[in-house]
């Protein structure tokens, strides 16, 4: 089974404790492509073993209230982090924003003209991918962009909403949406659109998407956790983050 197998497993099925070399890391899905390259850095730097399990921030944090043996948490917000802290299953002083996150308006059709707002509108059959904004903050972002341009009727019964940020990914790159609000990270490398074309939403059109990582009370005294999160805030790996996005602000 691939690495990425493995972590989705240990996602449900919860091993009892990470060996005194491997790591369980939880992260947003918005992360998953940066996260494998700074997992591979760190491993080739370390005797250390990553294993990550992706998914919504909002599932995760459901996982980790649950008991999931997760030490570090890799939220696509701050508010969760937050509240692992508040209820005790977070270590105090330890969380940090390791990146600022943006939309994007995508289309996977490398013929098609860049999308903008206008787009929302012009087609009443248009389906559009967002994450699902209860549990997703990219997609709470992309609803709160709708609502900004106005657009939150011409929209009305045509968004496709996915578990999270990958799977509206996938209903775009799939052809079951013809647009998706993704986040900047699934679709720009070094600057440019891989695939398709996209709009940057103006980071004036929603909240900010701080975010914040914070070690679980049960890796208090995890010396390897401190030492991954200390290598992600190094200024190396935060030139990696930006070539897939993301700010530092």
């Amino acid at each position: 089974m691939n690495r990425l197998g493995l972590s989705l497993l240990a996602a449900y099925l919860w091993p009892l404790s990470a060996t005194a070399d491997e790591l369980l890391v939880a992260s947003a899905s918005n992360f998953s492509a940066p996260m494998a390259q700074l997992v591979l850095r760190f491993e080739g730097q370390t005797v250390h073993e990553v294993e990550v399990a992706y998914g919504s921030s909002g599932r995760l944090f459901a996982q980790i209230s649950n008991g999931a043996p997760f030490q570090i948490f890799f939220s696509a917000d701050q508010d969760k982090p937050e509240r692992l802290l508040a209820s005790g299953l977070a270590v105090p002083g330890t969380s940090f924003t390791y990146a600022t996150g943006a939309l994007v308006l995508w289309n996977a059709d490398d013929k098609a003209v860049v999308p903008d707002p206008s787009a929302l509108s012009q087609d009443p059959e248009l389906r559009i991918a967002i994450a699902n904004p209860r549990v997703a903050p990219y997609g709470a972002a992309a609803l709160e962009a709708i609502e900004s341009l106005a657009l939150s009727e011409a929209v009305s019964g045509r968004l496709v909403l996915g578990e999270n940020i990958a799977q509206a990914y996938q209903f775009v790159d799939s052809g079951n949406a013809s647009l998706g609000f993704v986040a900047k990270s699934q679709v720009v490398r070094d600057g440019r659109v891989r695939k398709g074309s996209g709009w940057e939403v103006p980071a004036n059109l929603h909240a900010p998407i701080r975010q914040d990582a914070v070690l679980l009370t049960r890796a208090r005294d995890c010396q390897p956790c401190q030492q991954f999160m200390a290598f992600v805030q190094q200024p190396e790996q935060q030139a990696l983050l930006a070539g897939w996005g993301y700010r530092f602000d």
